[in-house]
């Protein structure tokens, strides 16, 4: 059970199932804060999550989880991802917790938790929890007198939107933008629009209304046809698509065209390189990103670092090389000169700065490379590791070889779910396709 509770984000599942269930949740409560209860002071820790009906749940049976260990909780409510983060430190926590699955259905959820730093724990730090969660919690009961309590904190939500215009320029305004923005009815419903709006746009807001259970349904980041649809319905200037829990973001141009994570980062790293900004001269991606963004970095002497998916690799690999931009073509942009996580809200108002400066239309400022063809296919297996097959091997190495420099091959299991995801891209659209095709008939057999 150790090895499966923590995945690639936390742990995930279906609400009410393991491991989202009551008895584990509490026990996970207990676990995480006897970890971070440590000396005499009163300890400290923070929850926001997301819109789901199964949030009310969890965040009851998790925050009775620390009370028992002697930690005092402090609800937020619905609150985007990347503030938890922030008012973990702000609010001198010893422990932040997200309660949310992201860009899953509502009927999943999840729980992502921040050391005191702001910054995702380890992996070593979830072996710990997840060793405890299957035995031994109940030795860290605190007496009568040291439980904890809790109280909510009514004023989150304007801490965040705060914060997030003081990442704008101030001496820019919003003023003469047209923003369509599609919250997801998620957990920037309130905040992102808030923000929007006192920069000085005129904010045209779809999936505000969340019900418990329409969530990321068929909207937000991972649906963003609506936002391109009322973009070009509406004569927007720009679109914003958030996800569940507002980590992520994907751009729409003023032709209703989406504009994906790398082209994102792009943007970002040309204007802060020329603006003498950029650390590192790098940015951080993962091996998901498009070859062509990696060349449109070397052209201006910067360098594309990558990493495994998920943004918890972004960041560690950030903070190893001393970078301040990364993240993934997904949309999850981590500029940690404001933010230790993904932050689809500051992410937006980045490339919305960019546009104010060059006073030119979304399509020609983020449009900065076109994408080589890519192609990506699913393999399903039942059981077992395909990818150590030697006639698997052996397949990937082939067609590793006939790319070559011309392209690129990533192969690897998904982290949720019995999948290889084959992806390989290059300057022949007809070789990448044949290498997908070519490896996943291997897969299929050894599978």
């Amino acid at each position: 059970m150790t090895d499966d509770l923590f995945g690639t984000d936390g742990v995930r599942g279906r609400a009410n199932r393991w491991p989202m269930d009551t008895e584990t949740v509490l026990k996970l409560g207990m676990a995480a804060g006897s970890m971070f209860a440590q000396g005499g002071h009163r300890h400290r820790v923070v929850i926001g999550k997301d819109t789901r009906l199964s949030g009310y749940m969890i965040e009851q049976v998790l925050s009775a989880g620390f009370l028992a260990v002697g930690m005092d909780v402090f609800l937020f409510g619905p609150l985007p991802t990347p503030a938890v983060a922030m008012l973990t430190r702000s609010l001198r926590a010893d422990l932040g917790v997200m309660i949310s699955a992201s860009h899953n259905p509502f009927a999943d959820n999840g729980i992502k938790m921040f050391g005191p730093d702001g910054y995702k724990l380890s992996d070593a730090q979830e072996e710990q929890i997840g060793r405890s969660v299957q035995s031994g919690w109940n030795r860290s009961l605190a007496e009568p007198e040291r439980l904890g309590r809790a109280k909510r904190i009514d004023d989150a939500q304007a801490r965040y939107i705060e914060f997030a215009k003081r990442t704008f320029p101030k001496d820019v305004k919003l003023e003469g933008l047209r923003i369509v923005i599609d919250c997801a009815n998620g957990a920037a419903y309130r905040v992102a629009p808030e923000a929007l709006w006192e920069l000085g746009a005129e904010v045209i807001v779809m999936g505000n209304a969340p019900d418990g259970f329409n969530i990321n349904d068929k909207c937000g980041s991972t649906h963003p046809d609506g936002v391109c649809e009322k973009v070009r319905e509406m004569r927007a200037d720009i679109g914003i698509a958030l996800d569940g829990d507002a980590d992520r973001c994907i751009i729409v141009d003023e032709k209703g065209n989406i504009i994906d994570g790398d082209q994102v980062m792009a943007l970002v790293a040309k204007t802060w390189s020329e603006a003498g900004r950029l650390a590192g001269d790098g940015v951080v991606a993962t091996v998901m990103s498009n070859l062509a963004f990696e060349r449109y970095l070397n052209e201006r002497k910067l360098t594309l670092h990558r990493t495994k998916v998920g943004d918890r690799y972004v960041v560690e690999q950030m903070r190893a090389h001393g970078l301040n931009v990364g993240g993934e073509n997904s949309g999850h942009i981590v500029l940690s000169d404001f933010s230790t996580t993904g932050d689809g809200l500051i992410a937006a108002l980045q490339v919305l700065a960019a546009v104010k400066a060059a006073d030119k239309p979304v399509s020609q400022i983020c449009k900065l490379f076109t994408p080589l063809p890519q192609v990506m296919k699913n393999v399903r297996y039942r059981s077992g590791k395909p990818l150590e097959l030697p006639q698997v091997k052996k397949i990937i190495a082939d067609m590793e070889r006939k790319l070559g420099n011309a392209g690129r091959l990533v192969v690897r299991p998904s982290g949720t779910e019995p999948l290889i995801r084959v992806m390989a891209e290059g300057d022949d659209e007809h070789a990448v396709r044949l290498a997908v095709e070519e490896i996943c008939s291997v897969l299929e057999t050894a599978a």
